[in-house]
């Protein structure tokens, strides 16, 4: 028997070593996972997802489907972990006695579960070099492919394996010390003078620095696969990092590509860090401007992710947007806005909170905050952290800037991602939650066959079929509006030799049915009046064949994102 696969959380996994945990799982599990690639990153490394499903139940495309990705933005590597924990957890609970053995086993009996760790393996392989560089996403060159002739490119200067801050000191300097805190560096107040100041900038180095000027390149690498997804997409003077064109980048066309040929996915989740919070469509649109029956249905999923997981829920639109006049388009409006499934982005980890900040709002506390938040801060970095996550102040040689001091917050350590030892309770928040939502996804499943005869060699045949999930089988209104879905397809499949003697009287080979609902109650003002559609679930295909008796003919009916029945009968 295979050696559990034992996952460690307490830190990151490079591409290689991503890749080879992957195929232990599926060798351990050979019943319940597979490992594909979907396909290859700009440096042509894999992208890889792996299947989740009991196989013995029926194929992972003829079950409803949940998608999980992670680690499309490069340093955000938590989000991979948090992907990889469910696969874990997912294994280890399958068949297990207690109620989230039967909840898993419930769940890859009759659902196919679809993971990708890691969306962007090229710029997590950088963010986790020796010697890293933080870009926002993909490592090609965007949106000129040359060399920087001047400025300062963020990096490792001093080769500690971190980026920090630099200070140099200077009378009229934005920065000073905290009275009480000199570690921390604080704005200097208006109006303020006499006293010890600093020029502070990320840690770097500078080409063609003449002694006075110092500007901070934006990367080279200006890529944000996450503005690349095709609704809402405009140019780079609109949306920085938005590529030339829609799945331009080889790893957003993979991921489009792949949920595409898998209509089966009714919801999805991609992960992302930091700030603690769950995020919910439209990025570009208010709550006004949703159809009311999937705004009802998002805000009840997301205050079960709020109850799961400990993370408030809200709208991007409302309460997450970076500037208060811009709006935040990416995979959230593809898969909802275009597609019609169900999606959240959530940003794993907030320390803030850890460090006992409240009240803040997100995005909002980088513009401005009271210097109390950073001197809180501080003290959990010296608690909780080691000191590590505040680094102090020291001397550095520059080889462009000369004496300098490197220092100041590990924003990719303690602030993108959570510290070595929280790493694992974060990603723990999310299984309950995605659990729950893929066993609502609706589910086809069979009522009854029937045969009848009509004379010595014709049949009545029919074929009735339900909705047991929650959801409806079109997921949302907004797949009904684009016309992403059909409503039940009945097939009946006929001998193809002609000697058989058997002949399609009546009903057509393929029939598409209605869209069928699920057992969700009606969101409704007549929420307490029984609704008029007692049996909006069920579903019959009908024929009338000519066939001797004994005939074998095989029936199947799906729905995109409820699954495929497959059943037999005999006309006797």
């Amino acid at each position: 028997m295979p050696t559990p696969v034992k996952p460690r959380f307490d830190t990151f996994y490079r591409h290689e070593a991503l890749t080879d945990l992957l195929f232990e799982f599926a060798a351990a599990h050979p019943s319940l996972v597979s490992v594909e690639s979907i396909g290859k990153s700009y440096e042509g490394r894999d992208i890889w997802v792996a299947t989740v499903t009991n196989l013995a139940t029926g194929a992972p495309a003829d079950k409803p489907a949940f998608w999980a990705d992670g680690n499309i933005h490069a340093a955000e590597v938590t989000a991979s972990s948090a992907v990889l924990y469910y696969l874990h957890h997912l294994v280890d609970a399958y068949g297990a006695d207690g109620d989230e053995g039967r909840r898993i086993t419930q769940l890859l009996d009759t659902r196919t579960i679809y993971l990708c760790p890691r969306l962007n393996p090229d710029g997590a392989e950088l963010a986790l070099a020796d010697r890293p560089r933080h870009i926002r996403s993909s490592t090609r060159r965007y949106p000129y492919d040359e060399e920087q002739i001047d400025g300062l490119t963020v990096e490792d200067v001093d080769g500690d394996g971190h980026i920090l801050f630099m200070r140099i000191a200077d009378p009229n300097g934005t920065y000073k010390r905290h009275p009480q805190e000199p570690r921390l560096m604080v704005p200097r107040e208006p109006g303020e003078f006499g006293g010890d100041y600093f020029r502070l900038m990320p840690e770097g180095t500078l080409e063609a620095y003449d002694g006075l000027s110092i500007t901070v390149n934006r990367d080279p690498e200006g890529l944000d696969l996450n503005r690349n997804f095709p609704p809402q997409w405009r140019q780079e003077h609109e949306q920085v990092g938005a590529g030339p064109y829609p799945t331009s980048e080889p790893e957003v066309r993979s991921v489009v590509d792949f949920i595409v040929r898998h209509p089966n996915i009714g919801a999805a989740i991609s992960y992302h860090t930091h700030s603690g919070v769950i995020l919910r469509p439209m990025g570009t649109q208010s709550d006004d401007d949703m159809i009311p029956e999937d705004l009802w249905a998002y805000k009840r999923f997301s205050a079960i992710g709020e109850k799961a997981s400990g993370y408030p829920a809200v709208s991007i639109f409302h309460d997450f947007r970076y500037h208060p006049k811009e709006v935040i388009s990416g995979t959230q409006d593809w898969v909802y806005e275009h597609l019609g499934a169900l999606f959240w982005v959530v940003e794993i980890w907030s320390p803030n909170a850890e460090a006992g900040i409240s009240g803040y709002k997100w995005t909002d506390w980088y513009r401005e905050h009271p210097i109390e938040d950073d001197l809180k801060l501080l003290k959990w970095s010296d608690e909780q952290c080691g000191g590590l996550a505040h680094h102090d102040w020291k001397p550095f040689h520059h080889p462009q800037l000369g004496a300098v001091e490197i220092g100041g917050w590990d924003r990719f350590n303690y602030w993108r991602n959570p510290p070595p030892h929280l790493r694992e309770r974060e990603a723990a928040r999310f299984p309950a939650w995605m659990t729950q939502i893929a066993l609502a996804l609706p589910k086809l499943e069979l009522l009854r066959t029937e045969v009848r005869a009509l004379g010595d060699d014709t049949w009545r045949v029919r074929l009735a079929v339900c909705n047991s999930g929650w959801l409806p089988a079109y997921v949302t209104r907004r797949a009904l509006a684009n016309k992403t879905v059909r409503g039940v397809i009945f097939e009946i499949h006929l001998p193809d030799d002609a000697a058989a003697g058997v002949a399609l009287l009546s009903g057509k080979r393929r029939i598409e049915g209605p869209q069928l609902e699920g057992h969700a109650p009606k969101t409704s003002l007549q929420a307490f009046v029984p609704s008029r559609e007692i049996t909006a679930d069920r579903a019959v295909g009908e024929w009338v064949v000519r066939a001797p008796k004994g005939t074998r003919l095989a029936l199947t009916a799906r729905a995109d994102r409820a699954g495929t029945v497959r059943t037999e009968v005999v006309l006797d």
